[in-house]
């Protein structure tokens, strides 16, 4: 669509992906840069027609039992409208995810979930391959954050799936100030995966969940939500980590309608967007920031422009 058009023009990963020629990010730390995320990324699509997932309460479970209540929730539990190739494509490079199995499915398949549940975990895997196969210069987090009805082995089967998707691609777990494009190119890394379960300790490939912050506002209230993103930022140099900036607001149950998130955001996005545009990455500045309905904002031109800010800072410093 045209919004997914205009979105990926202004792309940070086209910016990016320049960098061999001119090697101007190249040994910038991760940290340090500027990255667009997806918030739920996965929740482009939701089958109404599936159980409730089990990362809802009982009370909503009983409630969904009514037709109209899951034509309701379906509504309020996408909140992204590209899939993963079109986020890709407009510059998007860390991914929130959620996924459970099904209670009373054979087998250990997962899949992703919000309140609903989306698409198979595999079936994600293999888009977002594809396109690191077409763009072998792009580097993607992919952060599994929140895990509901999986015993250990749905947990290998889906570690299972998560290597099988990119094998080599995958970048072993490193002192975060260590990752540069530089080192991500030489290595033949793509794929930084989050995995926020102590069975990460057994897999090379899998970065504990502590390494990517994402602390939550849980607030209606945009300027609430501006002064915690303020906050937090200034808590993160202490970790040494990545870390996400959720520019999210997050409905209460008596506000939920079925059109609550997209307008509610919509309404809030020029004073989120000037904040975006106020911040500086490096240190002490925003690393990942991330948004319901991603294509409806500029982020991504800002993003590069305030990427360059680490540049202009370096040629001062040289200068000096």
């Amino acid at each position: 669509n045209k919004a997914s058009a205009s979105f990926n023009e202004a792309g940070v990963s086209s910016q990016i992906s320049d960098v061999p020629s001119s090697g101007k990010f190249s040994k910038i730390k991760y940290s340090w840069l500027f990255f667009l995320g997806s918030h739920d990324s996965f929740s482009y699509w939701v089958d109404e027609k599936s159980p409730v997932g089990p990362d809802q309460a009982t009370a909503i479970k009983r409630l969904a039992r009514i037709s109209l209540v899951k034509k309701i929730m379906k509504k309020w539990s996408v909140t992204q409208n590209l899939t993963f190739k079109e986020q890709l494509e407009g510059g998007i490079r860390y991914f929130d995810l959620r996924v459970s199995s099904k209670p009373g499915e054979i087998g250990q398949e997962i899949y992703f979930i919000h309140g609903l549940f989306g698409i198979k975990v595999w079936d994600g895997l293999k888009e977002i391959n594809t396109f690191l196969e077409q763009h072998p210069k792009e580097v993607i987090f992919l952060d599994f954050n929140h895990f509901y009805a999986m015993d250990d082995s749905h947990h290998f089967f889906l570690i299972n799936r998560i290597q099988s998707a990119f094998g080599s691609k995958l970048c072993s777990v490193e002192c975060v100030e260590y990752v540069t494009l530089e080192y991500m190119w030489e290595k033949k890394h793509q794929v930084l995966i989050f995995y926020h379960s102590p069975l990460y300790q057994e897999y090379p490939f899998l970065w504990p969940g502590n390494k990517m912050p994402a602390p939550w506002a849980n607030t209606t209230n945009v300027h609430k939500l501006l002064q915690f993103l303020e906050t937090t930022l200034e808590e993160r140099s202490r970790y040494g980590t990545f870390h996400v900036s959720q520019a999210i607001l997050t409905p209460r149950v008596k506000t939920i309608n079925v059109n609550f998130l997209y307008f509610t955001f919509f309404r809030n996005l020029p004073m989120i967007l000037n904040w975006v545009k106020a911040q500086k990455p490096g240190v002490m500045g925003v690393n990942i920031i991330t948004s319901d309905f991603v294509e409806l904002v500029d982020f991504a031109a800002t993003v590069i422009a305030l990427n360059d800010l680490l540049l202009e800072d370096d040629e001062s410093a040289s200068t000096s």
